[in-house]
């Protein structure tokens, strides 16, 4: 069922609610993504293996999707996408869910972690990093050529040089550990676009305020079970940064997925359903 939630005043997020195929699902299982990145972009067949243990709840983040393209009139900052994803939960009448988040959606999770504990049955995170902390060691940026790219997000574009773009971007992403399919990838971002129904790249997430994400510190606090996946080919948060999110959290649990990169394709698919089902399973309440 996909439907619109209103989540803060004049800000409207298009959402999915994936009901469970299995006999005795669990808790849902709420999806939250990385920037600039529409909801849909979680793959189908990810999606069908998860929703055979829980309901499955993806959304698009704010200027993504068929969400409200707001940042020109309203600026906002990273806090507010994390309350946005409580919001969510709040609009399914959804006490307490399984959150997965990748990328900034990791981020996203931490803050929920810190602030509305409650609310989370368990927490995977991967292909991300922790919240700052003073006295962090020193971790790897992302690849030199990932950041050039990253330099051109705004550039002009018509709509076959965009696709072709984001074919590249999901290329460096992807890493060498798997194999890149350029038609795989290209067939996700014409249903990403048909799906926003326009083609621009999403630039505000690039832009919004990010104050508020030094809590590191606070992490250790954390009681609620959380995974940890390494992503081993990520050029975007390399592995010192999994471990570090680990050693950080205190009572996490890492996983790596050999060969993966920062981009889900069909390769890693099973694997990384499995480390999350491995998770929400050992974490089990039935739904009521």
């Amino acid at each position: 069922m996909e439907r619109y939630v209103d989540v803060a005043p004049g800000v409207r997020l298009w959402a999915e609610d994936i009901p469970s195929t299995g006999p005795q699902p669990g808790e849902p299982l709420l999806l939250v993504m990385g920037a600039g990145t529409s909801g849909v972009a979680w793959p189908d067949a990810l999606i069908e293996l998860l929703a055979e243990h829980h309901r499955v709840i993806r959304y698009d983040h704010r200027d993504t999707g068929r969400s409200s393209t707001m940042f020109e009139e309203e600026p906002y900052g990273i806090t507010d996408l994390a309350r946005d994803a409580v919001a969510v939960l709040d609009a399914f009448e959804v006490p307490r869910a399984h959150v997965v988040g990748m990328s900034m959606g990791g981020l996203l999770v931490q803050l929920m972690l810190l602030d509305h504990p409650e609310r989370l049955a368990s927490a995977t995170l991967f292909c991300t990093g922790a919240l700052a902390m003073q006295g962090a060691p020193e971790l790897p940026e992302p690849e030199t050529a990932l950041l050039r790219l990253w330099g051109e997000l705004d550039d002009p574009r018509d709509a076959e040089g965009e696709l072709r773009w984001r074919v590249e971007h999901w290329r460096l992403l992807n890493g060498s550990g798997t194999p890149f399919d350029p038609a795989e990838f290209r067939a996700l971002e014409e249903r990403v676009v048909a799906h926003a129904g326009r083609t621009e790249a999403v630039v505000a997430h690039a832009r919004m305020d990010t104050s508020g994400l030094d809590r590191g510190a606070e992490l250790a606090t954390v009681t609620v079970p959380t995974l940890v996946i390494e992503a081993p080919e990520d050029p975007a948060y390399p592995p010192p940064h999994s471990g570090h999110l680990v050693r950080t959290l205190g009572q996490a649990r890492l996983v790596r997925i050999p060969g993966m990169g920062h981009a889900i394709n069909h390769t890693v698919v099973s694997p990384l359903a499995a480390a999350i089902l491995t998770q929400t399973t050992q974490t089990a309440t039935p739904a009521a």
